[in-house]
C-alpha cells in the first residue's frame, strides 16, 4: 500500500507540472479507493437508494478536471478534493430535486433520477449542507473533520494526517461539531 501512496504522490506532482497523462494513472490506482469515499456515504442511506457510487465518482472526476491550478501533497489531499465535489455534487442534485418539487426549471447536474430527489430527503440534505456551512464559518476546522468523516469517509488518523493534528483532537472536535450540527438542525441555535 505504501508503494502506492508514494506512486500516487508522484504521478499528481507530475500531472502538477503539467503532464495530463499523471492524472489519469493516478485515477486508475486510486479508483478503488474514490469508489470506496461514495460508497461510504451511500451505506449510510435507507435501502433501496438508487444513485450509483460509480456516477458520483465519475461526476467528481469530471468536475476536478475542470478546476485549474491543482497541486497535491499527498494522496489524501487529492481523496479531500475529491469528497468535497462528491458534497458539491449531492448538494446540488438537492436543490435542483428542490427545484422541481417548487416548480422551478433547475438545471441538471449529470446523475441519473434518484431517490436523493425525494422532497423529504433534499430538504434534509440541504439543511445539512446549510449547517455544515455556518459551521464553517465558526470553526472551519471542525466542518473539515465532519466532511472529511462523513463524506470521505476517512479514518480519524487520515482526516489527522490531512489537518496536521492528531487523531485525539480530530475526536474531540468530531464530537462538538456533530453535538453543534444537531442543535442547529433541530433550531436551537441562533444561526
Amino acid at each position: 500500500m505504501e508503494t502506492t501512496a508514494e506512486q500516487v504522490t508522484l504521478l499528481l506532482d507530475r500531472w502538477a507540472g503539467g503532464d495530463a497523462g499523471a492524472l489519469a494513472k493516478a485515477t486508475e490506482l486510486l479508483y478503488p479507493e474514490l469508489h470506496r469515499l461514495a460508497d461510504s456515504y451511500f451505506r449510510r442511506e435507507r435501502p433501496g437508494h438508487t444513485l450509483q457510487p460509480t456516477a458520483l465518482v465519475h461526476e467528481a472526476f469530471l468536475r476536478l478536471l475542470r478546476i485549474d491550478h491543482l497541486e497535491f501533497e499527498n494522496r489524501r489531499q487529492f481523496l479531500g478534493l475529491m469528497a468535497q465535489l462528491m458534497r458539491q455534487i449531492l448538494v446540488d442534485y438537492a436543490r435542483q430535486a428542490n427545484a422541481q418539487k417548487r416548480g422551478g426549471d433547475a438545471r441538471h447536474v449529470g446523475i441519473d433520477q434518484t431517490d436523493i430527489a425525494a422532497p423529504d430527503y433534499a430538504s434534509r440534505f440541504l439543511e445539512l449542507n446549510d449547517a455544515l456551512n455556518q459551521l464553517a464559518q465558526i470553526s472551519e476546522r471542525k466542518a473539515r473533520i465532519l466532511e472529511l468523516r462523513y463524506f470521505a469517509g476517512l479514518s480519524l488518523e487520515e482526516v489527522g494526517t490531512i489537518l496536521e493534528i492528531s487523531a485525539a483532537t480530530v475526536s474531540r472536535d468530531q464530537h462538538m461539531a456533530e453535538a453543534w450540527l444537531n442543535e442547529a438542525i433541530h433550531g436551537r441555535l441562533q444561526m
